[in-house]
């Protein structure tokens, strides 16, 4: 398999707007790396679920976390999932009600879910927290053998999956463009705000340096 691009299969060769389809593979770590937030597909007794967790890449490895106690992590183990992953990015407003769109950056991914054993899983939690904040390990107390028993960790190869993206402005009908309607796009962006102090903090505590310069960033 080539490094600098996803395989593509029957079930990632987009049929509708394939124009909009990317296998890169930096295109796909870019979208991933964009947000912690994906949806896990997967089947159990034959009914679909999906669950919304949070994820992090590390290399060519997209990996997530979730209760052990949960009954999808419990079921999932060595079986077929698809991660989906997507950035809302603006309303697309056309001259037409049928050309309305949106711009958007989605992943979809497929393979099999692996359970990361006890050995290396807390290696791999503290790279999650690290991931979310950068600097926040190190400042927290250290983590229980009970929280680590009562945490999974899953791995799946970033093999075999697209993206799909879409930007600009709204593609009307030639004729249309004569019309005197306004089209055009409502940007749509996440946003950090300033931190929030707990109630409960100990008097005096100061926003810490990494915090900070999250907010900022």
């Amino acid at each position: 398999m080539s490094k600098e691009h996803l395989k593509k299969t029957d079930r990632t060769n987009l049929v509708r707007n394939p124009s909009r389809a990317d296998y890169d593979r930096d295109v796909v770590n870019g979208i991933i790396d964009a947000t912690s937030l994906c949806h896990v597909s997967y089947i159990i007794d034959g009914r679909p679920y999906v669950t919304p967790t949070l994820q992090w890449r590390e290399g060519d490895t997209i990996y997530w976390h979730g209760s052990s106690a949960s009954r999808f992590l419990r079921q999932i183990v060595n079986k077929e999932v698809c991660i989906s992953i997507t950035h809302f990015d603006g309303i697309v407003l056309a001259r037409s009600a049928f050309h309305h769109s949106i711009n958007y950056r989605s992943v979809m991914l497929f393979g099999d879910a692996h359970k990361i054993e006890d050995g290396d899983k807390n290696q791999l939690l503290e790279d999650f927290v690290e991931a979310l904040i950068p600097g926040r390990w190190e400042t927290l107390r250290p983590m229980t053998d009970q929280e680590a028993k009562a945490t999974t960790v899953f791995s799946m190869p970033i093999d075999e999956g697209s993206a799909k993206v879409r930007t600009g402005y709204p593609v009307d009908d030639d004729e249309d463009y004569s019309l005197p309607i306004w089209a055009g796009v409502l940007p749509i962006s996440q946003t950090l705000h300033a931190p929030k102090a707990d109630p409960k903090n100990l008097a005096g505590l100061e926003v810490p340096k990494h915090v900070r310069d999250y907010s900022l960033g």
